[in-house]
């Protein structure tokens, strides 16, 4: 097994309302999962390749809770990617090099029973966890955007959070709203449901902890 690590910050857009069941060990409140990451690496290596500063996203589809099985993925991988870090990227996003169950690329690859053609393109991924604000464009494919909740009443920004000390993705994450269209291969909209803003630090081991 190759070792690999990175610290980086995703967006995660899915299906459920703000809390998202999932995050409690539940069943997701739409009856299945859609879902829409995106993720920057700002430091990272896999083996001897260096991931630095690229960019990877994915879209996801179960027809039930994730545990169930039979979803559907497909991968984008950053076009500045030389051969040996898309293969790297990949290797990561599908599970391998990793502990079994140790990581959500873990977990999800093991639900997935159709992997579409990954795709190397251009990722403008931009996000701010602390802030709760992030915009992924890949053009032709996905656009998000990701802002805090805001009270029903005044409209001032809320603040939530879910700590998972055992989680396989993250310690903490911020909870905001986020919204997604996706045009082909995978096509789904989602509008303000939830969205997981967090701070990455993973490697083949699972979540890298203080």
């Amino acid at each position: 097994m190759t070792y690999w690590e990175f610290k980086g910050r995703e967006l995660v857009n899915c299906s459920c309302e703000y809390g998202c069941n999932c995050q409690f060990n539940a069943l997701p409140d739409k009856g299945h999962c859609y879902a829409v990451a995106g993720i920057v690496i700002d430091e990272g290596r896999h083996g001897d390749t260096r991931l630095d500063g690229l960019k990877i996203g994915a879209v996801f589809k179960w027809p039930g809770a994730i545990h169930e099985g039979n979803g559907e993925a497909l991968a984008f991988v950053d076009e500045r990617a030389n051969e040996a870090q898309r293969d790297a990227l990949l290797k990561i996003m599908t599970g391998q090099d990793t502990d079994s169950f140790a990581t959500m690329f873990a977990v999800y690859a093991s639900t997935v029973t159709k992997m579409n053609e990954p795709v190397f393109t251009a990722i403008d991924f931009e996000v701010d966890p602390d802030a709760r604000r992030a915009r992924l464009s890949i053009p032709g494919y996905v656009e998000t955007v990701g802002e805090p909740i805001r009270n029903k009443v005044s409209g001032a920004e809320s603040r939530a959070q879910i700590v998972l000390p055992d989680g396989f993705e993250y310690a903490v994450a911020d909870i905001g709203s986020a919204s997604s269209t996706v045009h082909q291969t995978m096509p789904l909209e989602m509008k303000d449901s939830y969205g997981q803003f967090a701070h990455l630090n993973l490697n083949s081991h699972g979540v890298v902890r203080a």
